[in-house]
């Protein structure tokens, strides 16, 4: 939060839960997932017109995905508050053989460039631990880009870190593999 000159708070982020059925709130997530698809960090490239058109009515056919989009709020001087969409976290709850527990992956973070360092990142962490301890979740996971050292700082500083079972065999890598679909 950011204080004005006379001590009144003038700004603050507020993260709320994206309904994928709904047209206003879907086309913020795909706004958002489409910045962070155009940013060097999201592969520069942006979202396919055939994504953006379906990304919402998709993720709500999936039952345990969820995502936050974080509002920067302006209170204006004549009285009133400007929302403004500044972040978005996609997660999706999975399972954890070893602990036999759900847990949740966090897919997608971004905060927008005019918002970065302003406490948005760690506001979104915050409402997707907050969710994954109401599904009783053991773990939140996520990857990041090894170069991406801002992001690692600020996840750092939220309590996460590298995946290792023990030291003698290494840290866990994340992979893929790219599959063709006839869809």
């Amino acid at each position: 939060m950011e204080q004005g000159t006379k001590g009144e708070i003038t700004s603050r982020i507020v993260c709320k839960r994206v309904d994928y059925e709904n047209y206003d709130q879907g086309l913020i997530l795909v706004n958002l997932l489409d910045a962070y698809a155009k940013d060097p960090f999201g592969g520069g490239e942006g979202l396919k017109e055939e994504v953006k058109e379906n990304l919402p009515s998709r993720l709500a056919k999936v039952p345990n995905a969820f995502s936050f989009v974080a509002f920067y709020i302006n209170q204006k001087e004549k009285g009133g508050d400007e929302e403004i969409p500044a972040g978005l976290i996609n997660c999706f709850e999975g399972f954890s053989t070893f602990a036999g527990q759900p847990l949740v992956n966090i897919h997608d973070i971004f905060v927008l460039k005019d918002f970065r360092g302003k406490g948005v990142c760690k506001a979104m962490l915050s409402a997707a631990e907050n969710e994954s301890k109401r599904r009783g979740c053991c773990k939140l996971t996520l990857e990041v880009l090894s170069k991406n050292e801002v992001a690692i700082k600020a996840y750092n500083k939220s309590g996460f870190s590298s995946y290792e079972l023990d030291p003698a065999t290494g840290i866990a890598l994340f992979l893929e593999k790219k599959l063709k679909n006839k869809a």
